[in-house]
């Protein structure tokens, strides 16, 4: 659903990762213009990928997508670095809104 939603908005997917190392070998390799990751995830948990990026590229921009609308989870992730997060369940317009202020 997300990759449909980004292609009629008119983004290119250029990967996607099933587990937080595959998330990190796609990142080292595609190097994309923005990622979207979900906090929750098989493996490692989508924040420390989030921290891992930001330290392999600090100017990464990274959109938190997740359920947890929690002020403490949400501060974390500002302060590791996330450009944006987009609350699930979400919509067109919030994936607009977003990737227009990136």
């Amino acid at each position: 659903m997300v990759k449909i939603i980004l292609q009629r908005t008119g983004h290119e997917v250029v990967g996607e990762a099933g587990d937080g190392d595959a998330a990190m070998k796609a990142f080292a390799e595609l190097k994309p213009d923005v990622v979207l990751l979900d906090i929750i995830m098989p493996g490692k948990s989508g924040l420390l990928v989030l921290e891992e990026m930001k330290a392999m590229d600090p100017k990464a921009k990274i959109v938190m997508l997740t359920a947890v609308d929690q002020d403490e989870v949400n501060s974390r992730l500002i302060s590791e670095g996330a450009a944006a997060i987009i609350y699930k369940p979400f919509s067109y317009d919030d994936f607009a809104r977003t990737f227009s202020k990136l």
